[in-house]
């Protein structure tokens, strides 16, 4: 490693076995640390890393020089012994081995438990059980992540004294909604429904929309106990078959959600758009809802592709639903136009029945989630438009732009299947939708699509407003999901007081929008974790099977491949490769010393399940026997 050029100070987080980021308070580019570099350093724990600027990926490299605080006391694992020794298999140790405990406590684990140990004693402290006990996975998520499972006794309080309907006094104010036909449209397992939409055709060409969000400042006032929790908390997390709420459930589950037929309290937003789906104006104001309809988007679905029993179980609603697709074709044509990015990729489903996972399906978005999507982002643009043109303090949503290195390796990368970019430096969202575009249908369209998706940087909250580079917007917030999200409340007091010409108050805008980056961060690893382990359970009962899958990654060990409809990759050792490969990561690739054949990022393969942990989610394969062989 080259001699460092800097100190700089940060959040450590890991990647995976082998090497670990360090997040810069200060903002920038994540710093990448080989595990010989982490000098034992877990996640959340804050460091100084000394740092080169260009390493060998061409990134910020670095190494741990100090650990400056502990992000958390304890280590989770899985419990090992070795001659009678007590050991323990890290779940956050970028190193592979094995450490050494210290004692066992007065536990008595056995061998395959997962338990917890003190980090600083090297004593167990708790055992969870083994990790194929029920609720054994969703309990190691929880503690490995620091989620917060119960609400303090102060927040429960204050929920529970909130009266179980809407006072009359609290419709003051208010522009009254309540004769519109707001509907919700949410998935079939939805408890929180902070968002309806409605809609008016105008006289004149073009469309009014209302977006009614559900007013949670109503409820959550500065400073009280739910607001603390909310803070700390920073965002819902939703396993599959548990949620950890944002709020108290009297309030995210009732009062604040907006349950059909009842009045309820939001916050609206009316957009008026054009027949080319350009927004004219917008008006915000503190409203009284009462929706028509709880729908789901299979229903809304079935009735854009002419179910006529489902439009006739919605028939008071169906007419303004297909003005609403009409609506949203519009409006995704016009962000299409400014270069907007239209990711559509598969996420996991589980499909469980009476407790037991089934399978794993492909998540289904369709017509109806893409109509939802279109409204809000509407909504959000025009709420930051608001705060920008009046030169307000806010939180925006913001994404910067990819750096001009991984461009580089995106471009590299999808040469091998006939795609191409401009010059990195000149590559905008909508050369990279061009490539998405001309992907479908390809056999690497995943791949090409995980690659582009892998090229961008995440989109965070912050106070300075750098523009939104995946959706082509200068002004981009977060403003319709406040029972689910902080920003959204804080979004939502800010604007408030610009309605009512009133000062805010001082608030930490910078410190709120990191913090809510780093607990949607950990959110959604947490999230991934949990569905990943309970996949990998589900694999465990099919070694031996045949599986196709795609390259990932080339590693020093070998090829990283992902297997087809299961969204979780493996190792496929290059030691069990026939012939003399030789590793190249740093190329992406695996070569061989004397043969022809090599293996690509995007190549398809055919490999057979030997090995599945589910609790480290770690599985190897070996490969597949080739057709030719088999028929020799």
């Amino acid at each position: 490693m080259a001699v460092p050029k800097k100190l700089v100070l940060g959040r450590f987080v890991t990647a995976r076995p082998g090497f670990g980021f360090v997040t810069p308070d200060a903002g920038g580019e994540d710093i990448f640390v080989p595990a010989r570099y982490a000098q034992e350093a877990m996640p959340g724990d804050e460091v100084a890393v000394s740092v080169v600027e260009k390493g060998k990926f061409g990134k910020p490299e670095g190494r741990v020089e100090r650990i400056l605080k502990k992000g958390r006391t304890v280590l989770l694992g899985v419990y090992k012994e070795r001659a009678g020794a007590p050991f323990l298999q890290p779940f956050d140790s970028l190193s592979q081995d094995d450490l050494p405990l210290k004692s066992r406590g007065r536990l008595h684990p056995a061998p395959g438990m997962i338990v917890e140990a003190d980090r600083a004693t090297l004593t167990v402290t708790c055992v969870l059980g083994r990790p194929e006990d029920p609720g054994v996975d969703a309990q190691v998520v929880i503690r490995r992540y620091g989620l917060r499972s119960e609400f303090g006794p102060a927040a429960v309080r204050e929920a529970a004294a909130f009266p179980d309907d809407v006072p009359r006094e609290a419709l003051e104010g208010r522009r009254d909604f309540r004769d519109w036909a707001s509907v919700t449209i949410d998935g079939e397992k939805a408890q929180d429904f902070d968002d309806a939409v409605s809609i008016r055709r105008l006289p004149a060409g073009g469309w009014l929309l209302g977006v009614h969000i559900a007013d949670v400042s109503h409820y959550v006032a500065p400073g009280s106990a739910l607001e603390r929790e909310a803070f700390e908390r920073g965002t819902s997390v939703y396993f599959p078959d548990l949620t950890l709420p944002m709020l108290p459930e009297k309030l995210s589950n009732d009062l604040c959600s907006l349950r059909p037929r009842v009045p309820r309290l939001a916050f609206s937003a009316l957009i008026e758009v054009a027949e080319d789906g350009r927004v004219r104006k917008a008006e915000f104001m503190p409203s009284v809802i009462r929706t028509a309809h709880r729908m789901t988007y299979t229903s809304v679905f079935k009735i854009f592709e002419g179910d006529a029993a489902e439009a006739a179980r919605f028939a008071d609603v169906v007419p303004d639903l297909l003005v609403m697709r009409e609506l949203a074709e519009a409006l995704r044509r016009s962000r299409l136009a400014e270069g907007s990015l239209d990711f559509d990729l598969v996420e996991p489903e589980l499909v469980y029945e009476e407790g037991k996972l089934l399978a794993v399906a492909a998540g289904e978005r369709n017509e109806a989630h893409r109509l939802i999507e279109e409204f809000m982002v509407a909504a959000n643009v025009a709420v930051a438009r608001r705060f920008s043109e009046k030169k307000v303090p806010s939180i925006y949503r913001v994404h910067p732009p990819p750096s001009v290195s991984d461009l580089e390796k995106l471009r590299d990368l999808i040469l091998n299947f006939g795609l191409t970019l401009p010059e990195p430096s000149k590559v905008r969202s909508r050369d990279l939708q061009r490539v998405l575009e001309k992907a479908k249908g390809l056999p690497g369209e995943k791949f090409v699509g995980i690659q582009v998706l892998r090229a961008m940087k995440l989109a965070v909250y912050s106070s300075k407003n750098v523009g939104h580079y995946g959706l082509a917007k200068v002004d981009y917030t977060h403003f319709t999901s406040p029972i689910r999200r902080y920003p959204d409340l804080v979004v939502h007091r800010l604007l408030k007081a610009l309605l009512a010409r009133e000062a805010p108050g001082r608030l930490p805008l910078e410190e709120i929008a990191a913090r809510s980056s780093g607990r949607e961060r950990n959110a959604g690893e947490a999230e991934q974790a949990l569905v990943e382990w309970r996949i990998f359970r589900f694999l465990k009962d099919r070694l031996g099977e045949e599986f196709g899958g795609i390259v990932v990654d080339v590693v020093k060990a070998g090829l990283v491949v992902e297997i087809d409809e299961y969204f979780v990759a493996g190792l496929l050792p290059f030691a069990s490769l026939s012939g003399d490969f030789e590793p190249k990561p740093a190329a992406r690739r695996l070569r061989p010393k004397r043969r022809r054949k090599t293996f690509d990022l995007g190549d398809a393969v055919r490999v057979i399940l030997v090995s599945c942990d589910p609790a480290l989610r770690r599985m190897s394969f070996v490969p597949a026997a080739d057709p030719e062989e088999r028929r020799r």
